[in-house]
């Protein structure tokens, strides 16, 4: 039997163990390893879902980097609203920097896109995007992304970074929502 958590009203059940978690994203910080070799990326990390997801793939970054925060909402209970809050901005300038995104989870897409556009418009060098989680079914629009740590169902998850009304951020695994 897996192991089940309470959250608000809703049952839970591991999806993803928090080993499974780490060794994907040791392996998406070598990536970008290898693709940023000689250069120096500015990280956009998304609050407040990415926090882990950051926190863990900064400790395999091998390259010279800098890290800052972009706080967005664009959910409500278990559903995506679809539409971008800027709550907290970018201080610093991303003109003629290599950016990338770190992000929890993209679903619909339609936040990301947002994001970039927002982004492009200050002059990156470049734009990348880097993901533990997405859900390719929830997409409302094509989006590139470039780094994919999983690719998931279409189901409701928390843990990790990812919350419920928020509450189950600090959760060491990734679950899923009980049928």
């Amino acid at each position: 039997m897996k192991s089940t958590i309470q959250v608000h009203d809703k049952h839970f059940e591991v999806f993803i163990e928090q080993s499974v978690l780490e060794k994907r994203i040791t392996a998406l910080a070598s990536s970008i390893n290898q693709d940023y070799a000689g250069k120096q990326p500015l990280f956009l990390a998304i609050l407040n879902g990415s926090f882990m997801f950051a926190a863990e793939l900064m400790k395999s970054i091998t390259v010279s980097c800098e890290i800052t925060f972009l706080r967005v909402s664009s959910y409500q209970a278990t559903e995506s609203t679809g539409k971008v809050h800027q709550i907290l901005g970018l201080s610093e300038s991303i003109e003629n920097r290599d950016i990338i995104i770190i992000e929890d989870i993209i679903d619909t897409g339609l936040t990301m896109i947002e994001i970039k556009k927002q982004l492009l418009a200050q002059n990156p060098s470049s734009l990348s995007v880097a993901t533990l989680f997405q859900k390719p079914e929830a997409l409302k629009q094509p989006i590139e992304i470039e780094y994919i740590g999983f690719e998931i169902e279409n189901k409701f998850v928390l843990g990790y970074g990812l919350d419920y009304d928020g509450l189950g951020r600090n959760l060491a695994d990734l679950y899923v929502l009980s049928e």
